[in-house]
């Protein structure tokens, strides 16, 4: 048996060298069969590309692989990083903790580059794609870009067709991992510049070019409001559940007739239907869809909450489930804030519809409804229950000076 070497690769020797806190460790090792390392105690995961588990520590161990995808006690450390997709993922540290670089990671980690190590590579998964754009937004903060020839390589495969047949649990990965972490409104972004956003999300890349009244929004383009938006919504929440609703919003402004520019009349409707097919194609969690549907079809409502009446007022209560589901509420809300505030001038103005519904929710959450429920049944405890509610909220109108 050949003697086996041991490597951390990928993202451990990146962070490392670039002075980040990494908690992942990937392992490769060279000069080993599969046999050989079962007969050392591994545990073998997986099939196809087989990962093995340390029989002390349990961290997991990958066989070095050549450029043609297969193992072999000869493969070198730097044949299986010439498969990687990125130069700066494309290093490996040996045991000595000498960096192993063929492909100039350390340089462009230096000048703050994003390159793909080459397009054959590159090229075997087009999720990296994706990928890609996410470490654009994860390093967006310390001044990294995406290497021009790496951002036309990425438009050629959109144009030629590499994203046609994307898996959506495998594209949903990579989205909640970006919006899970810093400058999501990059990592769309970079999506759009390549054409991958109008394959995967078109709903969200139409919006882009689609004009708004400057009056209300500066920004104009509803794509950079979006973006807006999502940046405010990072801000408020580190739930990705409010950052998509924040990114899906305003949907149905891309499918306003252009005679009605810049003013979009019924977009919430639209934007509900829109935010479904969006969803059907991308699969996110439940709590994903079901706050983006709301917070298309309502952030209106709450932007005109003291120029509603108090039938209204309990209408957008009721219909958006706030007595039986106040966290999802409270969520909403907050999109309702970033959506606000993602606007050129606005970013820190201040948003009393949030406070003052959050404060009348609790309010009719503490009235005491056990004679409806010793008197009534059925429908007419609910009707009930609407009308003291509704007398409450007239009353909270009143305290609150609205019209």
């Amino acid at each position: 048996m050949a003697s086996i070497k041991k490597y951390l690769v990928g993202g451990a020797v990146r962070d490392t060298l670039l002075q980040r806190k990494n908690v992942d460790q990937d392992w490769v090792l060279t000069g080993a069969t599969a046999d050989d390392l079962l007969t050392q105690g591994y545990q073998q995961v997986g099939q196809s590309f087989a990962v093995f588990l340390h029989p002390k520590t349990s961290d997991e161990h990958a066989l070095a692989v050549n450029v043609s995808g297969i193992s072999h006690p000869d493969t070198t450390i730097e044949e299986d990083l010439a498969r990687r997709d990125l130069t700066i993922n494309a290093m490996a540290q040996d045991e000595n903790g000498h960096v192993i670089d063929p492909f100039a990671g350390q340089q462009d980690l230096h000048d703050k580059i994003i390159r793909h190590v080459s397009a054959a590579s590159f090229r075997q998964d087009p999720i990296r794609l994706l990928r890609t754009a996410r470490f654009a937004a994860r390093y967006h903060g310390i001044g990294f870009s995406i290497a021009s020839s790496t951002l036309q390589l990425m438009t050629t495969m959109v144009d030629e067709g590499d994203l046609d047949k994307w898996v959506a649990e495998r594209v949903w990965a990579e989205f909640a991992k970006a919006l899970a972490g810093q400058n999501t409104a990059i990592f769309i972004q970079v999506l759009q510049d390549c054409g991958a956003l109008s394959k995967i999300m078109p709903e969200v890349s139409k919006l882009f070019g689609v004009p708004q009244s400057a009056s209300s929004h500066p920004e104009i383009d509803t794509g950079i409001h979006s973006l807006l938006v999502l940046s405010q919504a990072e801000k408020l929440s580190a739930n990705i559940d409010v950052r998509f609703a924040a990114l899906l919003h305003d949907l149905g402004k891309g499918s306003t007739p252009p005679e009605h520019w810049p003013k979009h009349p019924g977009h919430e409707a639209r934007g509900v239907q829109l935010v479904k097919a969006a969803c059907n194609r991308l699969k996110p969690p439940n709590q994903c869809i079901e706050l983006a549907q709301l917070a298309a079809s309502f952030h209106t409502h709450v932007h005109r909450l003291f120029q509603l009446t108090a039938e209204d007022v309990l209408s957008l209560l009721e219909q958006s489930d706030a007595f039986r589901r106040r966290d999802r509420f409270e969520a909403f809300l907050l999109v309702c804030k970033a959506d606000s505030r993602g606007r050129y001038g606005y970013e820190d103005e201040r948003y009393p519809q949030q406070s003052a519904l959050l404060n009348w929710l609790i309010h009719l959450e503490q009235h005491d409804y056990s004679d409806i429920y010793l008197k009534l049944s059925g429908l007419d405890i609910k009707q009930h229950i609407h009308q003291r509610r509704l007398s409450g909220i007239e009353a909270l109108i009143a305290q609150h000076g609205m019209a």
